[in-house]
C-alpha cells in the first residue's frame, strides 16, 4: 500500500492503484466513513455502502490501465481504463475530494449505456 499524506493527489494515487489490484481494503482504509460515492448507479454514503459498491466493481475487473491521475490538496481527478466481465472497454473519471485527510467524496464518471445493454441481456436468478 501506498502511504498517503492525507493530500487528494496522493489519496487518489492509492485509490486507483488499489481499484487496478482489487485492494478494497485499503481503499476502505484510505475513506472516511461518511464517504459519499455518487455514480450513474446513484449515490450511497457511508463506508459500508462504499465497500460493498467497490466489492462489487473489483469482482467485474479483469484489467484497469491508469490513464491519468492529477491533484492538489484538496481534491483530484482519476482516469483509467477498465476492462470488466461484462463490458470490454470503458473509460471512467472519477472526482475525489478530500475530508480531514482521508477520502471524502468520490463522483464516478463513465457511459453506462453498455453496462445498461449488457444488464438487458442477463436472466434474474
Amino acid at each position: 500500500m501506498t502511504n498517503t499524506n492525507g493530500t487528494a493527489l496522493e489519496i487518489a494515487r492509492t485509490y486507483v492503484e488499489a481499484i487496478a489490484n482489487k485492494d478494497v481494503d485499503t481503499i476502505v482504509s484510505i475513506s472516511a466513513d461518511d464517504v459519499v460515492c455518487t455514480s450513474p448507479l446513484g449515490q450511497t454514503t457511508g463506508i459500508e455502502r462504499f465497500r460493498a459498491f467497490q466489492d462489487g466493481f473489483a469482482k467485474m475487473i479483469t484489467n484497469l490501465a491508469t490513464l491519468a491521475v492529477y491533484g492538489d490538496d484538496e481534491q483530484a481527478i482519476v482516469v483509467y481504463d477498465v476492462e470488466t466481465h461484462p463490458v470490454p472497454h470503458a473509460v471512467v473519471a472519477e472526482l475525489i475530494k478530500v475530508k480531514d485527510g482521508k477520502l471524502g467524496s468520490t463522483h464516478v464518471i463513465y457511459d453506462a449505456t453498455p453496462f445498461v445493454a449488457y444488464a438487458a441481456t442477463v436472466q434474474p436468478h
